[in-house]
């Protein structure tokens, strides 16, 4: 089986679901893990937490789907593409739910041909304006509700992506 990495990052949660979340993400990767928290200073009595993780191929689903479970959690979870595979990115906001993307090995968000033409015809029936979709399928509504999180939490350790 592929072994892939990837980036987790819980941009705010309750300080009560600390013991929950680091528990969820244990049983996912399969040993007690100890996050690093940090106060978020976007919202009050939350924090935030950075784990960069190796694990099979789809672990970055479970990790998403293990912190979904947490409804008050704000995170993103990305998994890097492996040889012959694609990277997935997946965000979530209590407000706007779960978001998952395809990415290429730079970490560009790569929009499969049929969504593109479902679009396009969403568009010429008029029930959506293109920009529309396309802002949907590049998930600008989680980024743009996100972007106040990731630059609150300037000054803590930064993780990189891996290339190559």
């Amino acid at each position: 089986m592929n072994n892939t990495r990837g980036i987790m990052t819980i941009h705010s949660a309750p300080v009560a679901l600390r013991p929950h979340l680091e528990w969820a993400v244990g049983a996912v990767l399969g040993h007690r893990i100890e996050l690093d928290w940090t106060w978020q200073l976007a919202e009050h009595r939350t924090l935030r937490a950075d784990y960069s993780w190796t694990g099979p191929v789809g672990t970055g689903a479970d990790l998403a789907s293990a912190l979904r479970s947490c409804e008050r959690v704000r995170f993103e979870v990305t998994e890097e593409a492996v040889p012959g595979g694609e990277g997935t990115r997946w965000a979530f906001t209590p407000r706007l739910g779960v978001f998952s993307a395809t990415m290429g090995p730079h970490g560009d968000i790569l929009i499969h041909e049929e969504r593109l033409k479902q679009a396009v015809l969403a568009d010429a029936l008029g029930r959506k304006p293109l920009s529309e979709s396309i802002y949907a399928l590049l998930g600008t509504d989680w980024d743009s509700e996100l972007e106040t999180f990731r630059q609150a939490a300037e000054g803590a350790p930064v993780r990189w992506l891996h290339v190559g």
